[in-house]
């Protein structure tokens, strides 16, 4: 599988990363449900063995557990791995809710209980998950250039932040790379990130391209109400009106141009961020191996100037009917 190098650092990563939200499982205010362990280790050993080459985390998915998963799944083969975990969303003990907390010594006790889950003595790309509380961004990333300088990280990188708060930690130390949320659906990135970003040699690996499983086309209005309770999908804004009826229209106007082209609508979603010059890689998330032998086809798809054109049009008309 083609692989681009991240930002400035020395990773070179593979078009498609495998995200392991999902296989964290339920039992905190973000998870996604119930989640067999030993599907989740096969869905990774089938990802790597497909050629994907890094593996994304936060200590927060499941509360730990994530990580703990990925450990196991990399033990023995660390060094055909590029893993990249998240500090700055915690939570108290006995508690399923998270919250953010960027000050030094959190951000250092984080990645120390990272590299425990993880089983690893350096972890590859450290990112501050959210910047939240925002005053404390300048403490976290001094303190991730520390544990870059001490050897327990090679590379840092944030998500979810702004060109404004990347303007401010710059000066602290190079950002290696930014991960938000970019598909279809959610293109604010393209007025000014992307920019900023390829103007400072800053990565970009995009999360959530399928919109958290919506843009699959495998959801309708039954089987979104027949999700568990505690899969946070059921409050999000895609998920439900007045979005969810625009969307499931659009979705159902992409579909002639994923099966004129022999592909599904999920590698459809993929290929469209992918298409940006800007974007190194996106994150999939899967819990089984049938999802990512599926999505993992994306990496190599180019979409043509006609599917383009198309789907810029199924958009306006998507936004007129809002």
């Amino acid at each position: 599988m083609e692989t681009r190098k991240l930002g400035y650092s020395d990773l070179h990563v593979t078009r498609i990363g495998l995200g392991t939200w999902a296989i964290g499982g339920g039992g905190w205010d973000y998870g996604w449900g119930p989640q067999d362990d030993a599907r989740s280790l096969a869905t990774i050993d089938r990802a790597l063995a497909l050629g994907i080459n890094w593996i994304d985390t936060a200590a927060a998915y499941g509360l730990g557990h994530s990580e703990e998963i990925v450990g196991r799944a990399v033990a023995g083969r660390r060094d055909e791995v590029v893993v990249a975990t998240k500090c700055g969303l915690v939570w108290d003990e006995g508690d399923t809710s998270t919250h953010g907390r960027l000050t030094a010594e959190s951000v250092r006790q984080e990645a120390d209980d990272s590299l425990r889950r993880l089983g690893v003595d350096v972890i590859d790309l450290y990112q501050i998950h959210w910047p939240d509380p925002e005053e404390q961004i300048e403490e976290a990333w001094a303190t991730i250039a520390e544990l870059i300088e001490e050897g327990k990280v090679r590379y840092g990188g944030v998500s979810n932040f702004s060109v404004e708060q990347l303007e401010r930690i710059q000066p602290v130390h190079p950002v290696a790379s930014l991960q938000p949320p970019y598909s279809m659906l959610a293109r604010d990135i393209e007025d000014d990130l992307l920019p900023y970003c390829a103007e400072n040699d800053i990565g970009v690996i995009v999360y959530s391209p399928m919109e958290s499983g919506l843009l699959t086309g495998k959801y309708d209005r039954e089987r979104i109400e027949d999700m568990p309770d505690e899969d946070w999908r059921k409050d999000s804004t895609q998920f439900t009106e007045p979005e969810l009826s625009a969307n499931l229209k659009f979705i159902e106007g992409l579909r002639p141009i994923a099966e004129g082209n022999g592909k599904t609508l999920a590698q459809l979603a993929i290929a469209w961020v992918l298409r940006r010059p800007e974007v190194t890689a996106a994150i999939v998330g899967a819990r089984d191996p049938g999802q990512i032998e599926e999505t993992v086809e994306a990496g190599e798809w180019r979409l043509s100037e006609g599917d383009l054109a198309e789907i810029r049009s199924l958009l306006e008309e998507r936004e007129r009917s809002l």
